[in-house]
């Protein structure tokens, strides 16, 4: 499992034919996200030495690389702590076990380079409103419940920052203007934590919050929505002028709302816990006004499932979230201990990731979470490496915030060297970040056959070097190569062509 398919590999699957169902079918996109979740509540990384915890999420990038994931959640933020340098908050005890406590390095900063090096995103996951979990009992310092008791409530064990103040607001997006200064993230990542998920019996304590901020509110619960809805909308702003091309991103429960409960806005045929009306998250909205860039709804539950089918919720999802990138989170365990309703000799792995692929405004999957698909859990990081994710994949367009394709790349040639047979090339011109190329595709096509760089089965490799090492065989065979350059957002250059034989 642990290999990692070499552009060796993949030009010999070429040029044999021996492509997967998928790709036979012509249904392998060439734009797919293909994230994961890689957390550090769960307490994987706590009391590890640097090298230790080096070695873990090495393991994990380098499967999840041979699985085909070109993107990694990496939570650098749990509960008003950091996994970074951080100048306004302690560092977490899920590194040390102790909060405040430096552990000697910086995995944020280490992250972004282990994940660029394997040409993957890195969004920084931050829980923007918990700020202590039940877990933790000794709080550092300076930590922001410490300096400023007044401005959390206590909920079943949890400490929240009120999201009815606007002071609360202004810090957390300082703190990601932190991160997006400091550090080369290409996105700032959120999950399902806004209001506390409601306990029976207990009510949200903020009902002084309320008498004192309404803004003209009568209705509590419009009022909570409110607030959520200004604080997304001020993050966004915040990411984007901090670094234009950092994406914004959030990852709700899987419930929208539930038709059933009535009320004028879509719900779905559903019968669990609500984003709109439990806790405040009115994602469409954020949505329909433009305040993300991409949005990965937790839709976790299995294909047949008495209160939230998978197929219902994803085919509702594609069709009333897709006005930005709307990608599905997907749970490998709960995938690959459920049996296909058509076909009980398998899991419902393929089912679920055929319907996501084949349902129109839905862009692609993540995955949760990194250690499962590192354990090869059900099989699912060797069928993803050959069958779903064969092929390299570019990110989804984000012409909302650019579409400015780069220059080509120049000078490109085929030359000897003392290993072997290399294409090498010039990086183009840019005047800004946004026009610089970051990545560079390489295209294969056998002679005769005609230049489509639409499907995805002609991919040899996404890179960030400027040279690629050519399969050479006997030097009889010719074909074209093709290269292209991508931006940060994946914006693709012209092409520039170079026959060679092989």
């Amino acid at each position: 499992m642990q290999k990692i398919l070499s552009s060796f590999l993949l030009f010999l699957c070429f040029i044999a034919g021996h492509f997967s169902a998928s790709a036979q079918l012509g249904s392998t996109p060439k734009r797919e996200f293909r994230g994961t979740w890689i957390q550090c509540i769960n307490g994987q990384f706590q009391g590890l030495s640097p090298q230790q915890m080096q070695q873990r999420l090495t393991h994990q990038l380098n499967i999840c690389q041979a699985a085909g994931i070109n993107a990694v959640m990496f939570q650098v933020r749990g509960e008003a702590d950091a996994l970074y340098s951080s100048l306004y908050e302690p560092w977490s005890r899920f590194l040390t076990g102790t909060q405040g406590k430096d552990p000697g390095w910086d995995p944020l900063a280490w992250m972004v380079k282990e994940c660029h090096k394997r040409n993957m995103e890195i969004h920084a996951w931050i829980n923007p409103f918990r700020a202590k979990t039940k877990g933790t009992s000794v709080l550092a310092a300076n930590h922001p419940i410490k300096l400023h008791p007044d401005r959390f409530f206590e909920y079943d064990g949890l400490y929240i920052f009120d999201p009815g103040l606007e002071v609360n607001h202004r810090y957390i997006c300082m703190v990601v203007q932190d991160i997006v200064s400091r550090y080369d993230v290409d996105g700032i990542h959120i999950d399902d934590y806004f209001y506390p998920y409601p306990v029976a019996g207990l009510p949200i304590p903020d009902q002084k919050t309320f008498a004192e901020n309404a803004n003209g509110f009568r209705d509590i619960a419009e009022w909570r929505r409110y607030n959520v809805n200004s604080f997304i909308e001020r993050i966004y702003e915040t990411v984007h002028s901090t670094k234009a091309w950092v994406k914004f991103g959030v990852s709700p429960f899987g419930i929208y709302h539930n038709v059933q409960n009535g009320g004028n806005i879509p719900g779905s045929d559903t019968r669990g816990l609500q984003n709109y009306d439990d806790l405040y998250a009115d994602v469409l909205f954020w949505i329909n006004k433009g305040w993300v860039d991409y949005t990965i709804p937790q839709v976790y539950w299995e294909i047949g499932h008495a209160t939230a089918d998978y197929e219902r919720l994803v085919k509702w999802w594609g069709h009333y979230a897709s006005g930005r990138p709307l990608f599905i989170g997907q749970d490998i365990e709960r995938s690959v201990k459920a049996r296909d309703v058509k076909n009980n000799s398998r899991n419902q792995q393929a089912p679920k990731l055929d319907l996501a692929r084949t349902t129109r405004g839905i862009d692609g999957n993540c995955f949760w979470y990194s250690a499962a698909l590192a354990d090869n859990v059900g099989n699912y990081a060797y069928e993803l490496q050959e069958d779903y994710h064969l092929f390299p994949a570019l990110q989804p367009a984000m012409p909302h915030i650019d579409d400015k394709a780069p220059e080509k790349p120049r000078k490109v040639k085929a030359l000897w060297m003392p290993d072997g047979y290399y294409l090498f090339w010039t990086a183009p011109k840019a005047k800004t970040e946004m026009d610089r190329a970051r990545q560079y595709v390489i295209y294969c096509f056998a002679k005769g056959e005609k230049i489509d760089i639409s499907k995805t089965e002609h991919i040899l490799a996404i890179t960030n070097k400027t040279m690629f090492k050519l399969p050479y065989q006997n030097g009889r065979q010719k074909f074209t190569y093709v290269v292209t350059a991508l931006d940060r957002l994946h914006n693709e250059s012209k092409t520039v062509k170079k026959k060679v034989k092989l």
